[in-house]
C-alpha cells in the first residue's frame, strides 16, 4: 500500500529534465544547419568559390569532431550543469555572431567555434541521464533527447527558409542564436546536477531514480581515457556508432541528391521528401527507447540481451538502404529509406544509453565522448566515400550498397565483439601500486 502511495505521488521532475536535453539536442542541429540554407546568399556576397565554401562547410566539423573526449572529461569533472549550460551559450554566442562575419576567414573561425561548443551536448547528456533515471529509463530518455537532432533537422531547412525570405541572412543568424540564450536561462533556473539537491524532486522521485542503480564503490577512480581501450565493449560502441553514422550522414548530405538526380524529383518534391525519414524517424526513435526500456523492465531479458535485441532490430531495418537502391519506383525507394533511417534511430536509442549501462558513475560523460568521436569520424568520411563511389560509377547503386554492406558488419559488432553489458571496474593506479608494494615487503 505503502509503495502504491510513493508512485502516485511521485514528481516528475526528471521527465522536465529530459524536455531540456531534448530541446539542447534541438537548438543544437539547428544552429549548425543555418549556413547550409544561408550558404548561397553568403557565398555570393563574399564571393567565395566552391572550394571555399566547402572549407566553410567543413569547418564546423573539425573542433566538433575533435573534442568530443574532452568536453565528456570536462562534463564528468566540473558537472553537466556547468558544461552544458557553457557549451549551449558558447555556441548560440558563435551563431549570433555569425551575422557580423566579413568573409572566409571570420566564417570559418566562427564555424570552428560553433564546434567547439556543440561538442558538449550529447557526452553532457549520456551524464545527466545516468544521475537523473535509472537503468529501466534510460533508453526511453537517450530516444528522447536524440530525438531532437532529427527533429532540428526536420525543421530547419524550412524554418530558416522563411526567416530567410523574411528577413537577410544576418539577422536570421541572430535570431537562431537567441534560441539558445532562452534554454540558457531556463537551464540555470530549473536544473541541478544531482536530483538529490533539486527541491521539485520529491522522494518518491528520488527513490525511483535510484532504484536500480548499481552499486559502487565508495571512491571509484575516474579512469584516464587511453584505459578505456583496453575493453571491448568500448571497442565494440565505437566501432558499432560509427557504422551507424557513415549510414544517417547520408540523409543529411547526400539524400536531396540522390532524389533529384537518381529519382527525378524536382526541387520541390525533393524538399518534402527529403525531411519524411527524419521526421518519421523521430516517433519510431522514442518508441523504441521506450519499448526496450519495458522489455528489461518485465525482467524477461537481462540487459545484454535486450541491448542487443534492439540494436540488431534497428540495423536489420538499416540494412534497407542497400534494397533501396534497387527499387522500381522512386516512391518505393522513399518507403525504403524511411525504414533504413528509422533502424537507425532505433539503434541510437541503445547506443546512447550504453555509455550510462558500462561506464563508471564518475566517467559516463567521457565515455559518451569518446564513443561520439570515433562515430563522428563516420560522418566525416561517409559523405566523401559516398561522393567518390558515385563519381567513380555515375551511380548511388554501389554506394548505397556498400552502405548496407557496413550495417552488416555492426550487426556482427554488436553481436560478438560486445560482451555482457555492465559497468566497467577501474581500479586506482597508485593503490595498486601501494598494493604490490604491501605484497613485495611480506614477501
Amino acid at each position: 500500500m505503502l509503495e502504491a502511495t510513493q508512485r502516485q505521488s511521485r514528481s516528475t521532475m526528471r521527465w522536465w529534465v529530459a524536455g531540456l536535453m531534448w530541446a539542447a539536442i534541438a537548438i543544437n542541429y539547428i544552429d549548425r544547419t543555418v549556413l547550409s540554407a544561408a550558404a548561397p546568399r553568403i557565398q555570393s556576397e563574399f564571393h567565395l568559390d566552391a572550394i571555399q565554401m566547402g572549407i566553410v562547410l567543413s569547418a564546423f566539423f573539425w573542433s566538433y569532431a575533435l573534442l568530443q573526449l574532452p568536453a565528456g572529461l570536462l562534463a564528468d569533472r566540473f558537472g553537466q550543469k556547468k558544461v552544458l549550460g557553457l557549451a549551449v551559450l558558447w555556441w548560440s554566442l558563435a551563431t549570433a555572431l555569425t551575422g557580423m562575419a566579413s568573409g572566409l576567414r571570420s566564417l570559418v573561425g566562427l564555424r570552428i567555434a560553433l564546434g567547439v561548443g556543440e561538442a558538449g551536448a550529447y557526452p553532457s547528456n549520456a551524464g545527466i541521464a545516468t544521475r537523473w533515471f535509472p537503468r529501466r529509463e534510460r533508453a526511453t530518455v537517450a530516444g528522447i533527447f536524440d530525438s531532437g537532432s532529427k527533429l532540428g533537422g526536420a525543421i530547419a531547412l524550412p524554418l530558416i527558409a522563411w526567416m530567410l525570405a523574411a528577413f537577410d541572412w544576418k539577422m536570421t543568424f541572430a535570431l537562431t542564436g537567441a534560441l539558445g540564450l532562452v534554454w540558457f536561462v531556463a537551464w540555470q533556473l530549473s536544473f541541478t546536477d544531482s536530483p538529490v539537491d533539486h527541491p521539485r524532486v520529491n522522494a518518491a522521485e528520488l527513490a525511483h531514480i535510484e532504484s536500480d542503480k548499481v552499486a559502487a564503490s565508495a571512491a571509484p577512480a575516474r579512469p584516464q581515457w587511453r584505459r578505456l581501450f583496453a575493453h571491448r565493449n568500448i571497442w565494440a560502441m565505437c566501432i558499432g556508432f560509427f557504422m551507424i553514422n557513415y549510414n544517417s550522414y547520408f540523409f543529411i548530405t547526400w539524400l536531396p541528391t540522390y532524389l533529384m538526380k537518381e529519382r527525378g524529383l524536382s526541387v520541390l518534391q525533393m524538399g518534402w521528401v527529403a525531411s519524411l525519414p527524419l521526421l518519421l524517424s523521430i516517433a519510431v526513435e522514442i518508441f523504441a527507447g521506450w519499448a526496450s526500456d519495458r522489455v528489461f523492465a518485465s525482467g524477461k531479458l537481462s540487459l545484454t540481451a535486450t541491448r542487443k535485441l534492439f540494436l540488431v532490430i534497428g540495423l536489420v531495418m538499416a540494412s534497407s538502404i542497400g534494397l533501396a537502391a534497387f527499387a522500381h519506383s522512386a516512391w518505393l525507394a522513399v518507403l525504403l529509406l524511411c525504414i533504413a533511417k528509422s533502424g537507425t534511430t532505433v539503434a541510437a536509442s541503445q547506443v546512447w544509453a550504453l555509455p550510462g549501462d558500462v561506464a563508471p558513475s564518475n566517467a559516463v560523460s567521457m565515455v559518451a565522448g569518446l564513443q561520439n568521436t570515433v562515430s563522428n569520424l563516420g560522418g566525416v568520411i561517409g559523405p566523401i566515400v559516398t561522393g567518390a563511389i558515385v563519381g567513380a560509377t555515375g551511380s548511388f547503386v554501389p554506394a548505397l550498397v556498400f552502405s548496407s554492406v557496413l550495417i552488416g558488419i555492426a550487426i556482427v559488432n554488436y553481436l560478438f565483439l560486445l560482451g555482457k553489458v555492465e559497468p566497467i571496474q577501474f581500479s586506482d593506479p597508485a593503490q595498486e601500486t601501494r598494493i604490490h608494494e604491501q605484497a613485495d615487503a611480506r614477501a
